[in-house]
């Protein structure tokens, strides 16, 4: 299988090239030349395998150029070892008759981002072998909280690699921020940076496409690639829990074979979402694909309009992964959809960047609502939703996924769609102590400090904290930097040792 460019289509490389790349050099996302088409009995399949094998199936139609055994190798690297604290790696939870919930956390950073990330350490570096690539590989990673401290975790010491994590200093939780600025490992660095993650991301994608930075690392001995989901290596392990789920409401008899399914993802970058309409493309059944929004609704306004515009207010709240008003992966959405027509994404993303708007026409606006429902919640209802869904189902959410839980019980009142429905479930709730425990005793905590709140919550809810969080109590932070956005570049060679 070969990859392509969303913005020069004429662009034709392999597997192991796309990932090592991370992003074309005309600035595009690479994207697979066709997708694989599964059947039926494919799927149902599915059903008598773990969670390995699950993703060996679906990860060779992708990487053809790489071995069964090598997927095999690099999937039980990842998912097996005592790292995952589930033996089903990303369970599915049935809360009750109509919330059937994918735990996607318990992963060793308890947040969805490690299902592809300590997989993406192997597959990069087996990707740089097959293309002889000699030079360190640094990974550069804006994050707007969970896919920076995965990445950190995944690329821990990896030989031949090193990480490098850019965050906005006021955009994380106190517990997302303790997490990276805590992290062991001697090939990894972590800055903040004075501004929020669209800032951070634009200049990253700066960085990673600007010729001069390129000649300087490779003079000395660097190639840059990502662990964003702009790299195809993080987004094609994330199709896998959407197959997983499939299978799953089957085994569970929420489903048939062949009846179709709703999904419901908060999204704020779109990869998730994306990773299921893939899933979609390929053959599993799925009829809607919800995307929630917490109140920076860029892609619920873009879903239901067909105009996407970034010019509005930047909200801080309390599901920070998803505080984000340039969704990076829609460009691969629409890549599809406008019949991989590289010149009108061009003109898209140019008037992104330039007025930082842009409208796709009525037939490709048609094309994205027939696909996609979307909606919408602030802080307070996203509050109550944990909330009533602790005092009625005694299950405790964290804030992104009651932003989810919240969107699909509307969209639900509002359509009288029954389809069985899976929500996507992003992070532990204890990565958000405050606001979680803010939300199920209404106000009426004690706790003045991260710590103590994560202890009240535990006394409130019965509910334990996961150890890798819990222990990071007392510990003190290695990385303390602030940068300005402008100073990016320079903090770069800094932490490379390059004057």
């Amino acid at each position: 299988m070969l990859y392509t460019s969303t913005r020069d289509k004429s662009v034709r490389i392999s597997a192991a090239e796309a990932i090592t790349k991370g992003i074309s050099a005309d600035g595009g996302l690479f994207v697979p030349a066709e997708i694989p088409a599964v059947s039926l009995d494919f799927i149902t399949s599915l059903c008598e395998k773990s969670y390995v094998e699950r993703a060996v199936a679906v990860l060779k139609l992708f990487l053809e150029e790489f071995s069964e055994a090598e997927i095999r190798a690099y999937a039980e690297g990842a998912y097996l070892g005592g790292k995952f604290s589930s033996d089903a790696i990303a369970p599915l939870v049935a809360v009750n008759d109509r919330l059937n919930i994918l735990e996607l956390w318990h992963g060793p950073t308890c947040a969805f981002k490690d299902m592809a990330l300590q997989i993406l350490p192997y597959l990069l570096t087996g990707s740089a072998k097959k293309i002889h690539n000699d030079k360190k590989i640094i990974i550069l990673v804006a994050t707007s909280g969970d896919t920076g401290k995965a990445a950190l975790e995944g690329f821990r010491d990896v030989d031949g690699t090193g990480i490098l994590v850019f965050y906005p200093v006021d955009g994380v939780s106190p517990m997302q921020k303790l997490q990276m600025t805590t992290q062991q490992g001697d090939n990894v660095g972590v800055c903040a940076i004075k501004g929020n993650f669209d800032d951070a991301q634009s200049g990253v994608k700066a960085i990673f496409t600007d010729a001069d930075v390129k000649k300087v690392l490779a003079d000395h001995g660097y190639a840059f690639s990502s662990a964003n989901s702009i790299n195809w290596g993080r987004l094609v392990p994330q199709i896998v829990y959407y197959f997983s789920a499939y299978a799953d409401m089957l085994s569970l008899g929420k489903i048939k074979a062949g009846d179709a399914i709703n999904v419901t993802v908060p999204t704020g970058n779109f990869g998730n979402i994306l990773a299921a309409y893939y899933a979609k493309r390929m053959g599993l059944p799925v009829n809607k694909l919800i995307c929630a929004s917490n109140a920076n609704n860029v892609l619920t306004d873009f879903i239901n309009t067909g105009v996407y515009d970034r010019n509005r207010q930047f909200y801080t709240t309390i599901s920070p992964s998803m505080d984000i008003l340039i969704s990076s992966n829609l460009e691969r959405l629409l890549f599809m959809l406008t019949g991989e027509d590289d010149a009108k994404i061009r003109d898209l993303f140019g008037k992104l960047a330039k007025d930082g708007k842009y409208d796709v026409g009525a037939d490709v606006a048609a094309a994205v609502k027939a696909l996609f429902a979307a909606g919408c919640c602030d802080d307070a209802a996203t509050k109550n939703t944990i909330g009533s869904l602790f005092a009625e189902s005694h299950y405790l959410s964290d804030t992104h996924t009651a932003v989810a839980v919240s969107v699909y019980e509307d969209y639900r009142k509002n359509t009288g769609d029954t389809t069985p429905n899976v929500i996507v479930s992003t992070a532990n709730p204890y990565k958000f102590s405050a606001s979680v425990l803010d939300a199920v005793t209404k106000g009426n905590y004690k706790a003045a400090d991260e710590f103590a709140m994560v202890e009240e919550l535990i006394a409130v809810t019965g509910v334990d904290a996961p150890a890798q969080l819990s222990s990071l109590r007392g510990k003190t932070p290695r990385f303390t930097a602030v940068c300005e956005k402008s100073e990016m570049q320079a903090e770069v060679y800094k932490m490379l040792g390059i004057h």
